[in-house]
Protein backbone atom coordinates (compact mmCIF):
# COMPACT_ATOMS: atom_id res chain seq x y z
CA UNK A 1 0.00 0.00 0.00
CA UNK A 2 3.32 2.13 0.34
CA UNK A 3 1.25 4.03 2.94
CA UNK A 4 2.62 4.89 6.63
CA UNK A 5 0.76 7.09 9.50
CA UNK A 6 3.03 9.73 12.12
CA UNK A 7 1.42 8.75 15.31
CA UNK A 8 1.43 11.90 17.28
CA UNK A 9 3.05 11.59 21.21
CA UNK A 10 0.90 12.42 23.93
CA UNK A 11 3.50 12.18 27.37
CA UNK A 12 4.24 15.57 28.65
CA UNK A 13 7.50 17.24 27.07
CA UNK A 14 7.46 14.52 24.27
CA UNK A 15 7.97 16.64 20.92
CA UNK A 16 10.42 14.08 18.85
CA UNK A 17 9.59 12.55 15.81
CA UNK A 18 10.11 8.81 13.88
CA UNK A 19 10.67 10.78 10.70
CA UNK A 20 11.26 14.37 10.03
CA UNK A 21 10.21 16.60 7.22
CA UNK A 22 13.02 16.67 5.14
CA UNK A 23 13.35 12.53 5.01
CA UNK A 24 9.64 12.37 4.76
CA UNK A 25 10.04 14.62 1.33
CA UNK A 26 12.65 12.29 -0.14
CA UNK A 27 10.96 9.22 0.69
CA UNK A 28 7.48 10.30 -0.96
CA UNK A 29 9.55 11.82 -3.92
CA UNK A 30 11.86 8.74 -4.25
CA UNK A 31 9.71 5.78 -3.10
CA UNK A 32 6.45 6.97 -4.18
CA UNK A 33 5.78 6.49 -0.16
CA UNK A 34 2.80 8.37 1.12
CA UNK A 35 2.57 10.16 4.76
CA UNK A 36 -0.39 10.01 6.66
CA UNK A 37 -0.08 13.41 9.60
CA UNK A 38 -1.71 12.98 12.96
CA UNK A 39 -2.48 16.03 14.32
CA UNK A 40 -0.56 17.40 16.95
CA UNK A 41 0.47 20.66 19.08
CA UNK A 42 3.63 19.05 20.64
CA UNK A 43 5.37 18.10 17.91
CA UNK A 44 9.23 19.56 17.02
CA UNK A 45 8.10 19.84 13.63
CA UNK A 46 5.38 21.42 12.33
CA UNK A 47 2.95 20.37 10.14
CA UNK A 48 3.78 22.64 7.49
CA UNK A 49 7.19 22.11 7.76
CA UNK A 50 5.91 18.55 6.98
CA UNK A 51 3.79 20.01 4.10
CA UNK A 52 1.42 17.38 5.03
CA UNK A 53 -2.49 18.15 6.13
CA UNK A 54 -3.04 16.28 9.15
CA UNK A 55 -5.79 13.55 9.84
CA UNK A 56 -6.70 11.15 12.14
CA UNK A 57 -4.97 8.07 11.97
CA UNK A 58 -7.37 5.38 13.55
CA UNK A 59 -9.81 4.31 11.08
CA UNK A 60 -7.60 6.10 8.00
CA UNK A 61 -7.04 2.27 6.82
CA UNK A 62 -2.95 3.43 7.21
CA UNK A 63 -1.25 -0.07 7.24
CA UNK A 64 1.81 1.04 9.17
CA UNK A 65 2.22 3.56 12.02
CA UNK A 66 5.26 4.90 13.50
CA UNK A 67 5.80 6.53 16.57
CA UNK A 68 8.41 7.08 19.82
CA UNK A 69 6.38 6.05 22.99
CA UNK A 70 4.02 3.75 24.57
CA UNK A 71 0.80 4.92 22.53
CA UNK A 72 -3.43 4.65 24.00
CA UNK A 73 -4.33 1.30 24.60
CA UNK A 74 -7.67 2.44 22.26
CA UNK A 75 -6.20 3.04 19.21
CA UNK A 76 -4.95 0.03 18.22
CA UNK A 77 -6.68 -1.88 15.68
CA UNK A 78 -6.53 -5.29 13.45
CA UNK A 79 -3.87 -5.65 10.86
CA UNK A 80 -2.33 -2.90 11.72
CA UNK A 81 1.43 -2.42 12.56
CA UNK A 82 2.63 -0.09 15.18
CA UNK A 83 6.13 0.79 15.49
CA UNK A 84 7.77 2.68 18.40
CA UNK A 85 9.76 1.67 21.90
CA UNK A 86 7.03 -0.44 23.34
CA UNK A 87 9.16 -0.59 26.65
CA UNK A 88 7.73 -4.43 27.24
CA UNK A 89 10.89 -7.03 26.41
CA UNK A 90 11.48 -6.64 30.17
CA UNK A 91 7.81 -7.84 31.59
CA UNK A 92 7.52 -3.89 32.06
CA UNK A 93 4.00 -4.33 34.53
CA UNK A 94 3.14 -0.88 33.63
CA UNK A 95 2.91 -1.96 29.95
CA UNK A 96 1.25 -5.17 29.71
CA UNK A 97 -2.06 -4.06 29.36
CA UNK A 98 -1.05 -2.29 26.13
CA UNK A 99 0.71 -5.61 25.21
CA UNK A 100 -2.45 -7.39 25.75
CA UNK A 101 -4.52 -4.81 23.77
CA UNK A 102 -2.28 -4.72 20.98
CA UNK A 103 -2.90 -9.24 20.70
CA UNK A 104 -6.42 -8.71 22.04
CA UNK A 105 -7.38 -6.44 18.60
CA UNK A 106 -4.81 -9.09 16.45
CA UNK A 107 -2.36 -5.84 15.53
CA UNK A 108 1.44 -5.98 15.14
CA UNK A 109 3.86 -4.78 17.61
CA UNK A 110 7.72 -3.90 15.97
CA UNK A 111 9.97 -2.43 19.07
CA UNK A 112 12.70 0.00 17.87
CA UNK A 113 14.64 -1.29 20.68
CA UNK A 114 15.25 -5.13 19.40
CA UNK A 115 16.01 -3.92 15.90
CA UNK A 116 19.85 -5.17 16.20
CA UNK A 117 22.78 -6.48 14.08
CA UNK A 118 24.19 -9.82 14.30
CA UNK A 119 25.82 -9.54 17.26
CA UNK A 120 23.22 -7.74 19.07
CA UNK A 121 24.44 -4.17 19.08
CA UNK A 122 21.16 -1.95 18.45
CA UNK A 123 21.03 -0.36 15.06
CA UNK A 124 17.84 2.41 15.76
CA UNK A 125 18.28 4.49 19.42
CA UNK A 126 18.25 7.44 21.08
CA UNK A 127 20.33 6.80 23.49
CA UNK A 128 23.68 9.22 22.69
CA UNK A 129 21.02 11.82 22.80
CA UNK A 130 19.90 10.53 26.12
CA UNK A 131 23.67 11.08 27.90
CA UNK A 132 24.03 14.08 26.35
CA UNK A 133 20.95 15.65 27.71
CA UNK A 134 21.45 13.40 31.23
CA UNK A 135 25.00 15.28 31.56
CA UNK A 136 23.74 18.33 31.21
CA UNK A 137 20.46 17.78 33.51
CA UNK A 138 22.89 15.98 35.99
CA UNK A 139 25.63 19.06 36.29
CA UNK A 140 22.84 21.47 36.89
CA UNK A 141 21.17 19.51 39.32
CA UNK A 142 24.83 19.42 41.19
CA UNK A 143 24.69 23.22 41.03
CA UNK A 144 21.64 22.91 43.01
CA UNK A 145 22.68 20.83 45.65
CA UNK A 146 25.81 22.18 46.40
CA UNK A 147 23.85 25.57 46.24
CA UNK A 148 21.34 24.06 49.19
CA UNK A 149 24.63 22.46 50.63
CA UNK A 150 26.15 25.91 51.25
CA UNK A 151 29.37 24.85 49.64
CA UNK A 152 31.25 27.41 47.45
CA UNK A 153 32.68 28.21 44.72
CA UNK A 154 30.12 26.41 43.17
CA UNK A 155 30.54 26.60 39.03
CA UNK A 156 27.66 24.83 38.61
CA UNK A 157 25.09 26.99 39.88
CA UNK A 158 23.19 28.65 37.59
CA UNK A 159 23.41 26.09 34.13
CA UNK A 160 20.37 26.67 32.07
CA UNK A 161 18.14 23.86 32.03
CA UNK A 162 18.57 21.74 29.01
CA UNK A 163 14.47 21.94 28.43
CA UNK A 164 15.31 25.86 27.59
CA UNK A 165 18.15 25.38 25.58
CA UNK A 166 16.89 22.59 23.45
CA UNK A 167 19.91 22.92 20.74
CA UNK A 168 23.26 21.33 20.58
CA UNK A 169 25.18 24.19 19.79
CA UNK A 170 24.32 26.05 22.72
CA UNK A 171 24.44 23.25 24.89
CA UNK A 172 27.66 23.03 23.92
CA UNK A 173 28.03 26.78 24.60
CA UNK A 174 26.71 26.45 28.26
CA UNK A 175 29.24 23.48 28.93
CA UNK A 176 32.30 26.08 27.46
CA UNK A 177 31.17 28.47 29.99
CA UNK A 178 31.10 26.00 32.52
CA UNK A 179 34.45 24.70 31.37
CA UNK A 180 35.68 28.64 31.90
CA UNK A 181 34.17 28.96 35.65
CA UNK A 182 36.21 25.67 36.74
CA UNK A 183 39.18 27.53 35.43
CA UNK A 184 38.56 30.60 36.98
CA UNK A 185 36.55 29.85 40.18
CA UNK A 186 37.66 26.46 40.85
CA UNK A 187 35.86 23.74 42.65
CA UNK A 188 34.74 23.32 46.04
CA UNK A 189 38.06 22.23 48.56
CA UNK A 190 35.85 19.77 49.96
CA UNK A 191 35.31 17.85 47.05
CA UNK A 192 38.61 17.64 45.36
CA UNK A 193 39.85 15.62 44.06
CA UNK A 194 36.53 15.59 42.15
CA UNK A 195 35.58 12.55 40.11
CA UNK A 196 32.51 11.86 38.10
CA UNK A 197 32.24 8.25 37.08
CA UNK A 198 30.74 6.77 34.03
CA UNK A 199 29.40 3.14 34.02
CA UNK A 200 28.88 1.97 31.25
CA UNK A 201 30.67 2.80 27.77
CA UNK A 202 28.00 2.68 25.32
CA UNK A 203 25.94 5.16 23.30
CA UNK A 204 24.48 6.76 26.47
CA UNK A 205 28.13 7.10 27.92
CA UNK A 206 29.65 7.96 24.89
CA UNK A 207 26.89 10.58 24.49
CA UNK A 208 27.57 12.15 27.99
CA UNK A 209 31.16 11.84 27.73
CA UNK A 210 30.93 14.17 24.41
CA UNK A 211 29.42 16.91 26.19
CA UNK A 212 31.42 16.45 29.45
CA UNK A 213 34.72 15.89 27.32
CA UNK A 214 34.02 20.33 26.57
CA UNK A 215 34.43 20.40 30.33
CA UNK A 216 38.45 21.08 31.98
CA UNK A 217 39.51 17.03 32.87
CA UNK A 218 41.54 14.01 33.00
CA UNK A 219 40.83 10.69 32.27
CA UNK A 220 42.01 8.01 35.04
CA UNK A 221 41.18 4.36 35.44
CA UNK A 222 39.39 2.66 38.35
CA UNK A 223 42.48 1.70 40.09
CA UNK A 224 44.03 5.28 39.71
CA UNK A 225 41.19 6.14 41.95
CA UNK A 226 43.01 6.27 45.41
CA UNK A 227 45.80 8.05 44.45
CA UNK A 228 44.24 11.49 42.91
CA UNK A 229 45.82 14.56 43.86
CA UNK A 230 43.71 17.35 44.62
CA UNK A 231 43.00 19.46 41.24
CA UNK A 232 40.96 22.51 42.06
CA UNK A 233 40.42 23.26 38.26
CA UNK A 234 39.32 20.34 36.51
CA UNK A 235 37.56 17.48 37.25
CA UNK A 236 38.96 13.68 37.01
CA UNK A 237 36.75 11.68 34.64
CA UNK A 238 36.60 7.71 35.47
CA UNK A 239 34.75 4.84 32.89
CA UNK A 240 33.54 2.04 34.64
CA UNK A 241 33.54 -1.27 32.52
CA UNK A 242 31.71 -4.71 33.76
CA UNK A 243 34.64 -6.03 34.89
CA UNK A 244 35.14 -2.94 37.36
CA UNK A 245 31.32 -3.33 38.30
CA UNK A 246 31.44 -7.41 39.20
CA UNK A 247 33.48 -10.66 39.83
CA UNK A 248 33.28 -14.25 40.09
CA UNK A 249 31.98 -15.91 43.25
CA UNK A 250 34.09 -18.49 42.76
CA UNK A 251 37.72 -16.67 44.19
CA UNK A 252 39.57 -19.18 41.65
CA UNK A 253 38.18 -18.02 38.50
CA UNK A 254 38.56 -15.13 36.13
CA UNK A 255 36.18 -12.41 35.10
CA UNK A 256 34.80 -13.29 31.91
CA UNK A 257 32.55 -10.61 30.19
CA UNK A 258 30.46 -13.76 27.88
CA UNK A 259 30.17 -15.85 31.01
CA UNK A 260 28.74 -12.72 32.80
CA UNK A 261 26.41 -12.00 30.07
CA UNK A 262 25.53 -15.46 30.25
CA UNK A 263 25.28 -16.05 33.71
CA UNK A 264 24.78 -12.80 35.23
CA UNK A 265 24.18 -12.89 38.95
CA UNK A 266 23.97 -16.62 39.70
CA UNK A 267 27.99 -16.74 38.84
CA UNK A 268 28.88 -13.01 39.67
CA UNK A 269 28.45 -10.59 42.67
CA UNK A 270 28.74 -6.83 42.80
CA UNK A 271 31.26 -4.88 43.80
CA UNK A 272 30.88 -1.46 42.38
CA UNK A 273 30.65 -0.19 46.28
CA UNK A 274 34.32 -0.23 45.86
CA UNK A 275 34.49 2.62 44.11
CA UNK A 276 31.76 4.81 45.75
CA UNK A 277 33.27 6.82 48.01
CA UNK A 278 35.70 8.52 45.26
CA UNK A 279 33.04 9.55 43.42
CA UNK A 280 30.97 13.07 43.75
CA UNK A 281 29.00 12.09 40.62
CA UNK A 282 28.09 9.26 39.24
CA UNK A 283 26.47 8.75 35.88
CA UNK A 284 24.41 5.27 35.47
CA UNK A 285 24.58 4.16 31.57
CA UNK A 286 24.35 0.80 31.79
CA UNK A 287 21.69 -1.47 30.27
CA UNK A 288 20.34 -3.97 33.04
CA UNK A 289 17.92 -6.22 34.07
CA UNK A 290 18.05 -8.22 37.34
CA UNK A 291 19.46 -11.18 35.95
CA UNK A 292 22.94 -8.88 36.46
CA UNK A 293 23.72 -7.64 40.44
CA UNK A 294 22.77 -4.03 40.93
CA UNK A 295 25.25 -1.40 40.49
CA UNK A 296 24.43 0.58 44.20
CA UNK A 297 22.47 -1.66 46.62
CA UNK A 298 20.02 0.10 49.25
CA UNK A 299 21.96 -1.73 51.63
CA UNK A 300 25.23 0.02 50.48
CA UNK A 301 23.94 3.62 50.23
CA UNK A 302 22.62 3.49 53.47
CA UNK A 303 25.62 2.50 55.71
CA UNK A 304 27.77 4.68 53.26
CA UNK A 305 25.71 7.62 54.13
CA UNK A 306 26.49 7.27 57.88
CA UNK A 307 30.33 8.03 56.64
CA UNK A 308 31.42 11.48 57.56
CA UNK A 309 33.64 11.84 54.45
CA UNK A 310 31.59 10.82 51.63
CA UNK A 311 31.85 12.86 48.71
CA UNK A 312 28.64 11.37 46.72
CA UNK A 313 26.47 13.98 46.02
CA UNK A 314 23.96 13.77 42.78
CA UNK A 315 23.47 10.21 40.77
CA UNK A 316 22.71 10.51 37.04
CA UNK A 317 20.57 7.50 36.45
CA UNK A 318 20.23 7.99 32.67
CA UNK A 319 19.29 4.35 32.51
CA UNK A 320 16.24 5.28 34.69
CA UNK A 321 15.39 1.45 35.84
CA UNK A 322 13.05 2.15 38.96
CA UNK A 323 14.62 0.29 42.09
CA UNK A 324 16.93 -1.32 38.95
CA UNK A 325 21.05 -0.90 39.05
CA UNK A 326 20.62 1.97 41.42
CA UNK A 327 18.25 0.59 43.68
CA UNK A 328 16.99 3.98 45.43
CA UNK A 329 15.79 5.26 41.85
CA UNK A 330 12.61 4.64 43.40
CA UNK A 331 10.86 6.77 40.48
CA UNK A 332 11.06 8.37 37.34
CA UNK A 333 11.35 12.22 37.03
CA UNK A 334 10.05 15.02 34.68
CA UNK A 335 12.10 17.36 32.34
CA UNK A 336 11.10 20.41 34.41
CA UNK A 337 11.41 19.11 37.53
CA UNK A 338 14.33 16.27 36.91
CA UNK A 339 15.73 15.23 40.22
CA UNK A 340 14.70 13.61 43.63
CA UNK A 341 16.29 13.30 47.57
CA UNK A 342 16.53 9.68 48.50
CA UNK A 343 15.79 10.19 51.90
CA UNK A 344 17.84 7.80 53.64
CA UNK A 345 15.38 7.79 57.26
CA UNK A 346 12.47 7.83 55.53
CA UNK A 347 12.97 5.52 53.13
CA UNK A 348 11.15 7.33 50.16
CA UNK A 349 11.64 10.18 47.62
CA UNK A 350 11.02 13.97 47.47
CA UNK A 351 11.35 16.14 44.82
CA UNK A 352 14.16 18.32 44.84
CA UNK A 353 17.64 18.69 46.26
CA UNK A 354 17.28 19.03 49.54
CA UNK A 355 17.52 15.97 52.56
CA UNK A 356 19.39 13.84 54.05
CA UNK A 357 20.22 11.45 51.20
CA UNK A 358 21.76 11.49 47.58
CA UNK A 359 19.59 13.47 45.09
CA UNK A 360 18.84 11.23 41.54
CA UNK A 361 18.46 12.64 38.27
CA UNK A 362 16.36 10.20 36.76
CA UNK A 363 13.75 11.69 33.93
CA UNK A 364 13.29 9.03 31.92
CA UNK A 365 12.60 10.77 27.74
CA UNK A 366 15.57 12.68 28.36
CA UNK A 367 16.40 12.91 24.74
CA UNK A 368 13.19 15.30 24.39
CA UNK A 369 14.98 17.50 25.63
CA UNK A 370 16.86 18.04 22.43
CA UNK A 371 14.10 16.96 20.35
CA UNK A 372 14.72 18.57 16.69
CA UNK A 373 18.62 17.31 16.05
CA UNK A 374 18.34 13.97 18.15
CA UNK A 375 14.79 13.35 15.64
CA UNK A 376 16.95 13.92 12.25
CA UNK A 377 19.44 11.69 13.49
CA UNK A 378 17.09 8.68 14.57
CA UNK A 379 15.15 9.46 11.27
CA UNK A 380 18.47 8.76 9.70
CA UNK A 381 18.92 5.75 11.27
CA UNK A 382 15.40 4.85 9.86
CA UNK A 383 15.39 5.77 6.16
CA UNK A 384 17.15 2.79 4.73
CA UNK A 385 14.12 0.45 6.06
CA UNK A 386 11.23 2.66 5.44
CA UNK A 387 10.47 1.33 1.81
CA UNK A 388 9.99 -2.03 2.96
CA UNK A 389 8.53 -1.36 6.25
CA UNK A 390 5.96 0.22 3.47
CA UNK A 391 5.73 -2.06 0.99
CA UNK A 392 5.28 -5.21 3.64
CA UNK A 393 1.93 -6.96 3.58
CA UNK A 394 1.12 -7.55 7.52
CA UNK A 395 -1.68 -9.60 6.48
CA UNK A 396 0.27 -12.74 5.45
CA UNK A 397 1.38 -15.01 7.88
CA UNK A 398 4.21 -14.23 9.33
CA UNK A 399 6.62 -16.73 7.95
CA UNK A 400 5.73 -15.31 4.38
CA UNK A 401 5.59 -11.57 5.77
CA UNK A 402 8.76 -9.78 3.88
CA UNK A 403 10.81 -7.44 5.84
CA UNK A 404 14.95 -6.79 6.35
CA UNK A 405 15.97 -9.63 9.32
CA UNK A 406 17.09 -6.58 11.67
CA UNK A 407 12.72 -5.52 11.65
CA UNK A 408 11.49 -8.62 11.33
CA UNK A 409 13.38 -10.07 14.52
CA UNK A 410 12.23 -7.35 16.46
CA UNK A 411 8.73 -8.23 15.71
CA UNK A 412 7.10 -8.62 19.03
CA UNK A 413 3.31 -9.43 18.04
CA UNK A 414 2.19 -10.46 15.07
CA UNK A 415 -1.55 -10.03 14.29
CA UNK A 416 -2.50 -11.01 17.51
CA UNK A 417 0.34 -13.68 18.54
CA UNK A 418 3.59 -13.45 20.21
CA UNK A 419 6.33 -14.33 18.01
CA UNK A 420 8.18 -17.27 19.24
CA UNK A 421 11.30 -14.97 20.38
CA UNK A 422 9.06 -13.27 22.46
CA UNK A 423 6.92 -15.87 24.03
CA UNK A 424 8.16 -15.42 27.35
CA UNK A 425 6.33 -12.47 27.60
CA UNK A 426 3.10 -14.70 28.14
CA UNK A 427 4.03 -14.54 31.64
CA UNK A 428 3.63 -10.97 32.53
CA UNK A 429 0.19 -10.67 30.38
CA UNK A 430 -2.67 -9.57 32.81
CA UNK A 431 -4.99 -12.66 34.00
CA UNK A 432 -8.08 -13.17 32.23
CA UNK A 433 -10.92 -12.58 35.02
CA UNK A 434 -12.74 -16.08 36.00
Amino acid sequence: MNKIGLRKEEKAFETRVPLVPDHVRMLHDKHGIDFVLEPSNQRAFSKEEYGIEATPLKGSGVPVVMGIKEMPIDIFEKDVAYIFFSHTIKGQTSNMPMLKRIMDVGATLIDYERVVDEKGRRLIYFGNWAGMAGISDTLRVLGERLDSLGIIPNPFAGMKTTLEIKELDELKEEFELLGKRIKEQGLPEELTPFVIGFAGYGNVSRGAQEIFDILPHKTINPDSLDLLPPEPNLIYKCVFKEEHMVEPKDSTAEFNLQDYYTNGKTKYSGIFHRYIPHLTVLMNCIYWTNKYPRLVTLDFIRNHWKSEDRKLQVVGDISCDVKGAIEFTVQCTSADKPAFIYLIDEDKAKLGVEGNGPVVMAVDNLPCELPRESSTSFSETLLDFIPALASADFTVPFTNLELPREFKDAVIVYRGKLTEKFQYLEQYLPKEDN
